[in-house]
């Protein structure tokens, strides 16, 4: 799908948390263009970061860097998390590590862009978050698949904890879908939509549409290679 197609007309509380103010205005720039007309917050360090979520959860993305003062390894990213479970996230870090990457989407992040990245990767990413979908440079991609071939060991999720039409909300998250089309394809509203999701991360144990959509991917990998 063009990226043009993904944005959405719901990005308009956007929180931006770096410790470097020329950085923090190129992607106020960078989100003009590819949100429109936000209103951008904006925070230096990690304590900012949560004492703006925590008084205010009500943003439409936040874009987080991970060395903020103050914050130690994921400790952000996971306070974020904590205090807004279903905002989206993209990490833009200088840590171009492909473990690094993999890790942080595991802990709730919709996206990760490097620093070094171009401009157009960055909007793209933006725009595709925005939309539904998760964005990871291709070497992040081939770590996560690695490190979700030999999983931890964890309390499995009975299927039958699902309604029908909750496994299926699970198997168009796992596809990509945003909520706007995943209403469209079960012809619901996207309030329902939202609903239906909420639960599905209640169930599953997981804090995000990403997690969710990799529980469905293994959910569906172990259906295939069973006798």
């Amino acid at each position: 799908m063009p990226a043009d197609e993904m944005l959405t007309a719901d990005a308009k509380r956007v929180l931006v948390a770096d410790d470097h103010p020329l950085y923090r205005d190129a992607l106020r720039t960078i989100l003009s263009q590819a949100c429109g007309g936000s209103h951008i917050s904006e925070a230096a360090c990690q304590d900012d970061v949560l004492r703006i979520v925590i008084s205010d959860a009500d943003f439409d993305l936040v874009v987080l860097d991970l060395n903020l003062p103050g914050a130690t390894g994921l400790s952000c990213l996971r306070h974020v998390r904590t205090a807004a479970p279903l905002t989206p996230l993209i990490v833009v870090s200088a840590n171009d590590e492909p473990a690094t990457m993999s890790e942080v989407v595991m802990a709730g992040a919709a996206g990760y862009v490097p620093k070094s990245a171009p401009r157009d990767v960055l909007i793209d990413a933006i725009r595709l978050v925005m939309g539904g979908g998760t964005y990871l440079p291709a070497a992040a991609v081939s770590a996560l698949r690695h490190a979700n071939a030999t999983p931890p060991a964890a309390p499995a999720v009975d299927a039958q904890q699902l309604t029908s039409r909750q496994r299926r909300v699970l198997e168009l998250l796992a596809q990509g879908l945003s909520n706007k089309h995943i209403a469209r394809e079960l012809d619901i509203s996207e309030i329902t939509v939202k609903a239906h999701v909420s639960l599905v991360l209640r169930k599953l144990g997981v804090s995000n549409r990403t997690q969710a959509a990799i529980e469905a991917r293994k959910r569906l990998a172990d259906r295939n290679t069973r006798p």
